[in-house]
């Protein structure tokens, strides 16, 4: 049975405010996430960016729908020349000095099931590579000014 959405959570050992930074601050996203030429975490702010496989690039089209600081960011996320359309969330708790992250991908079913790139296992391999390593990673290992 086919679901709608996908949904991976992870908790990091790092405060909220380092993990939020981490996903609204274009200079700290381009590190884990995607080079954004422009980022606000400003509801109706839209943003570009490119991705996908070495042999061929899609050009994402996103607008933020929701944004509660330090707690959660939503954003729709299209592709250009592409049917469907589908949201991103990121949801953050604290649990004392360390963040509990859960990312929520809506719609994913409405893109084009005749191209495989845009297909449901492969947005569940790159979150789990972006959320569970590379975000990790960089929230865990960012150094941090205390002063």
């Amino acid at each position: 049975m086919e679901t709608k959405e996908f949904t991976i959570e992870r908790t990091y050992n790092a405060p909220v405010k380092v993990v939020w930074e981490a996903i609204t601050k274009k200079h700290q996203m381009k590190e884990w996430y995607f080079d954004i030429e422009k980022f606000e975490a400003k509801v109706g702010f839209e943003f570009t960016f490119e991705g996908g496989p070495p042999e061929k690039t899609y050009v994402h089209l996103c607008k933020v729908v929701e944004v509660i600081v330090m707690k959660k960011l939503s954003y729709t996320w299209v592709y250009e020349g592409y049917e469907g359309s589908s949201i991103v969330t990121f949801e953050l708790f604290e649990e004392g000095n360390k963040t509990r992250l859960i990312l929520t991908h809506t719609g994913i079913d409405t893109f084009p099931k005749s191209n495989k790139d845009l297909v449901k296992e492969n947005f569940v391999a790159g979150w789990t590579e972006l959320i569970g390593k590379l975000l990790k990673n960089y929230v865990e290992n960012k150094p941090r000014n205390f002063g």
